[in-house]
């Protein structure tokens, strides 16, 4: 992460133990004022844990969380900041609106501002219904709703899309960039690396309260390529001419075929062409990025999807410009 912004949250040496057992372990982090970052990982990987010390609603065991940066002396609790929480903290038996009214008044915020963030949330149609009949995703967003009622610089969301289908999804992505965009910050927490790559500007991935990947979408994608599966009638020519095209990351897998990441289907026959050898099978192999999650949290790999050349695109660039 660039460090030339102010930083809205700085994380260093964070400890958090529950009894005889360590639920987050040792996590640093920065993120600049402007940009949206991810805690990733599955249940029991330490990401509420550090969400609700982020809010000071823990305590840490060891290490500091701090709202503008190292030395500020300015604690998360004392800061303009809109929470998410889970469970989401709302009363089954009022109404939307009622619900969000409550909030309003208790932090000083007019019934109109609440309104206005019903119609916002594409609540409006629903302010008046029970919150016990509304869907996990329009609950979702209500409580998102709430966190934003006193127009807060800073976001920490725990799981935000919980519930949410592809175009509320979609509509939470564009709010959040937007509010990057003004300046805004925001942390949040997702399970799968799918649904963080579209809005992530900083990716943390946690596996049993420790960090195992942090950096940009776009250097995860290049440490796990798509790649492309070659048989040909001379896999050592093949693989030394593209090396001397540029072609370095080709990979001999046990049964005989070659794995070549970054190159497209038509520089593969051509790199064929010139090393004068025939391509006897050609398939694609796709990397999902919860396979990625998998790999990185020592979880259950998703088998990998092989797909005929003919279908072969352009490898994903996991939401992120490459």
């Amino acid at each position: 992460m660039s460090r030339n912004r102010p930083l809205a949250f700085a994380v260093t040496g964070l400890t958090r133990t529950f009894e005889a057992e360590t639920a987050v372990r040792d996590v640093s982090f920065v993120v600049p004022a402007g940009k949206v970052a991810v805690l990733v990982g599955p249940p029991g990987a330490g990401k509420t844990t550090i969400v609700r010390m982020l809010l000071g609603q823990l305590t840490p065991t060891s290490g500091t969380v701090n709202v503008g940066g190292p030395g500020s002396g300015v604690r998360a609790g004392h800061q303009a900041i809109g929470a998410i929480l889970t469970p989401r903290g709302l009363h089954p038996a009022r109404t939307a609106r009622d619900q969000l009214r409550v909030f309003a008044a208790a932090a000083g915020v007019s019934n109109a501002r609440a309104d206005d963030l019903l119609t916002l949330t594409r609540l409006d149609a629903v302010a008046g219904q029970k919150i016990a009949t509304l869907s996990p995703g329009m609950q979702s967003r209500l409580a998102l709703a709430v966190a934003l009622l006193g127009d807060p610089p800073l976001l920490v969301l725990d799981d935000p899309a919980l519930g949410l289908d592809a175009a509320e999804t979609a509509w939470l992505n564009d709010y959040l960039r937007s509010h990057a965009q003004r300046g805004g910050t925001a942390v949040l927490t997702s399970r799968t690396l799918s649904a963080a790559l579209p809005v992530a500007d900083e990716l943390i991935v946690l596996d049993r309260g420790a960090v195992v990947y942090q950096g940009s979408p776009s250097r995860l994608r290049r440490s796990h390529p798509d790649r492309l599966l070659v048989k040909s009638s001379s896999q050592i020519a093949l693989a030394t001419t593209l090396a001397a095209q540029g072609f370095t990351d080709a990979v001999m897998r046990p049964d005989g075929r070659l794995a070549v990441a970054e190159a497209t289907l038509a520089q593969l026959e051509a790199a064929a062409a010139a090393a004068r050898v025939q391509l006897t099978e050609i398939s694609a192999e796709h990397v999902h990025p919860d396979q990625v999650l998998a790999t990185l949290t020592r979880g259950h790999t998703t088998p990998v999807a092989h797909t005929p050349a003919s279908h072969y695109a352009a490898p994903a660039a996991y939401g992120m410009p490459r």
